[in-house]
């Protein structure tokens, strides 16, 4: 397949690692000589410094013959005319398009573009997969990694195991032994940084970073098994009322459980919009920062605190203060992933990644029709992947024990055909028709695809 990346920043250079390591045909624009250097010095792409909107330099890309045109520069109106020059002068089959200003998306989500006056195929929304992923964490505190699987039958699950964990030294066999009626599978580890897919004779240390994939319904009893509890939240402090603030503040007001939220926010101007927009949430303006603020918010008396401001370190610093204020869970945004390892000597429980977030949206919409979702772990380390069995998949009408993953593949749930939620013991039958969730390790992607019979091409 070939495709043409428009942007080579954090997001653009992802999705071109992912596609060019699986042998397609990449070219990156970006109007930044040094970005597109970047890529073409790291990457097996091809490089065009030049604005991504002209059509010279399009043609110049190779658009005449290009599969697909992703739009990721940071400017929404040129990532629309991007897709519109590509489409009415290239005739460029699929187009997806980032686009930030909230106006541009209440217009398009409302449907007053039409396809013939805007063509854009997939519209990405950065702050609205965020929001999402804030809301996923909040309502897993115990997790500092979450991700909805199987239409939110099942769960993918980060959490840190503590000196004190139950299960500590414990062979992941023995724990299927233990705990048989639980839907769990320990599907990756993370020590000492190094991410790998565990073998069933392989134990939990105390400071791994596990990932596991769980049945929603036994979210609570396993996390209890792994010495962690989950509660409700019923207040909520959000620092920074921008795009992202405001659309959790919005999901929440708009849940069937009451959550009682409070916001603050330094910007009067912002402050005044979040106030006139919400409708339950108590806008406060102010600093963050601002040990008073946080008190008068009465972040001593919440379940947790997000810390959504467009600045990293305002974010770490803000959860911090309010950690320290007495607030029992701190989640940050943060976009720069050299400050993730600063997280847990700062004692902030979980973070959400914007660029990880949006590579897994974009990375969704352009996997072929039986992928169903694509969730990007860590620094694009390993994916979590949903996909429909096919009749002519080589795992087809194999048990798991039989089938030949790689060492760094590893099958968490199965869903057959009639709706029942299974776990994958080594005895289980894939059949056609099963929707299964896999945990990958990057370079094993393209063997899974394989496997699947499916593949990066749309078509």
């Amino acid at each position: 397949m070939k495709v043409i990346i428009c942007g080579a920043g954090q997001v653009g250079w992802q999705i071109a690692r992912h596609l060019s390591g699986e042998k397609n045909d990449v070219t990156v624009v970006d109007n930044n000589p040094d970005l597109v250097r970047r890529a073409t010095d790291t990457l097996d792409v091809q490089g065009i410094a030049g604005f991504a909107s002209y059509p010279d330099v399009l043609e110049h890309a190779g658009a005449r013959d290009a599969d697909m045109i992703i739009a990721a520069t940071y400017s929404d109106e040129v990532n629309m005319v991007t897709c519109q020059v590509a489409h009415s002068v290239f005739a460029i089959p699929r187009k997806i398009a980032r686009l930030r200003a909230q106006s541009y998306l209440t217009a398009i989500y409302s449907d007053l573009y039409r396809r013939d006056h805007l063509p854009i195929d997939v519209v990405i929304s950065p702050e609205r997969e965020v929001a999402e992923a804030a809301l996923n964490r909040l309502h897993a505190p115990a997790a500092f990694d979450t991700e909805n699987f199987l239409g939110g039958r099942a769960k993918i699950l980060g959490i840190t195991i503590d000196a004190d964990c139950p299960v500590l030294n414990t062979p992941l066999r023995q724990l299927t032994d233990l705990f048989s009626t639980l839907k769990v599978i320990v599907v990756g580890i993370r020590r000492k940084g190094r991410l790998f897919a565990p073998e069933a004779g392989d134990q939990i240390f105390a400071g791994d970073d596990c990932y596991i994939c769980v049945a929603t319904e036994d979210v609570a009893r396993t996390l209890d098994v792994f010495g962690k509890t989950n509660t409700k939240p019923e207040r909520v402090v959000i620092v920074g009322g921008g795009n992202v603030g405001l659309a959790v503040a919005s999901a929440l007001e708009s849940r069937e459980e009451r959550i009682r939220a409070k916001m603050i926010e330094k910007s009067r101007s912002v402050a005044e919009r979040a106030a006139d927009t919400l409708e339950r949430t108590i806008v406060l303006h102010g600093d963050g920062l601002d040990a008073a603020l946080l008190n008068e918010a009465g972040v001593d008396r919440a379940n947790a605190v997000l810390c959504l401001t467009d600045d990293d370190k305002t974010n770490l610093l803000a959860a911090v203060r309010a950690k320290s204020e007495g607030c029992p869970m701190a989640i940050a945004l943060i976009n720069d992933p050299s400050l993730v390892p600063l997280m847990a000597p700062m004692g902030i429980d979980a973070y959400i990644n914007p660029r990880a977030t949006t590579v897994s949206s974009i990375l969704r919409h352009i996997r072929h029709g039986r992928v169903r979702g694509v969730y990007s772990i860590g620094d694009a380390e390993a994916e979590v992947i949903e996909a429909e069995v096919l009749s002519t998949s080589p795992i087809t009408g194999q048990t798991v024990r039989e089938i030949d993953f790689p060492e760094g593949v590893l099958i968490g749930a199965v869903l057959k055909p009639g709706g029942k939620l299974m776990k994958p013991t080594g005895r289980l039958r894939i059949e056609e028709g099963d929707v299964i969730v896999i945990f990958a390790m990057s370079k094993d992607v393209p063997e899974v695809e394989r496997l699947l019979q499916v593949s990066i091409d749309f078509f």
